[in-house]
């Protein structure tokens, strides 16, 4: 297997299982943190949480996969796309990481609530209000964006080139489209992160991804044709 190829098959993989990691860490996560008495429940589920926050870490290291395998794929036609494409998703990165540093950030402070009673409960919830108000930012809309800034450059290279067929590159352009309204709007408070907009918003990029990454496993990329011949 050539560089190349194993190139592909990097982003393939790290695209799914960032896809799985997201998707098992917020339905698992999203019945304990989205309730008004997270605080307790996240005591009472500490071990999820910890699970949650692995995702986390796993997704962000999934993630980073993507975008440095995607480097050495689109610098041979715009190094300042693949740059571009490469520093968001590691942005995308860290944004998952702090989000699994707040589900433990979480954990802890649940457990002082649990531990210190009625009286100082207003603490606490202040406190966690604020953990959990910044997490939700960052998850519903900083990191949403980051991803589909870098997604708009690879997807705008891989259309150009046709470095995989067109319609594929189409379908992810017009669900990361979606996708990055949405996330727009629930950063400006318009929406609720993940509500039901969100969630329909995000449903074309979903499986397109799938489609993508094992296309790239499979197939690869279709580089038979010189950046400099191509209309």
């Amino acid at each position: 297997m050539n560089a190349s190829r194993v190139n592909t098959v990097v982003v393939g993989v790290s695209f799914i299982v960032a896809t799985a990691a997201g998707t098992i860490a917020a339905a698992i996560g999203n019945p304990i943190t989205g309730g008004p008495d997270y605080l307790s429940q996240i005591a009472a589920n500490g071990g999820t949480v910890r699970i949650m926050a692995f995702l986390a870490f796993l997704m962000s290291v999934a993630c980073a996969g993507v975008g440095l395998g995607l480097y050495p794929i689109m610098r041979k036609y715009s190094v300042g796309l693949a740059i571009g494409a490469a520093g968001f998703r590691l942005i995308e990165s860290v944004t998952e990481a702090l989000g699994g540093l707040a589900a433990i950030a979480l954990l802890a402070l649940s457990r002082e609530f649990v531990a210190a009673g009625a009286p100082d409960a207003a603490y606490f919830q202040t406190i966690g209000a604020i953990i959990h108000a910044g997490d939700e930012w960052l998850g519903n809309g900083v990191m949403l964006i980051t991803w589909c800034i870098g997604a708009f450059m690879y997807y705008g290279v891989f259309y150009r080139y046709r470095l995989v067929p067109r319609w594929l590159s189409v379908w992810g352009l017009i669900g990361i489209t979606l996708t990055v309204i949405s996330s727009v709007l629930v950063m400006l408070g318009v929406i609720p992160g993940f509500g039901t907009v969100q969630m329909i918003a995000n449903l074309p990029i979903m499986p397109q991804e799938i489609v993508f990454a094992l296309w790239l496993i499979f197939k690869g990329v279709n580089a038979t044709t010189p950046p400099s011949q191509v209309a």
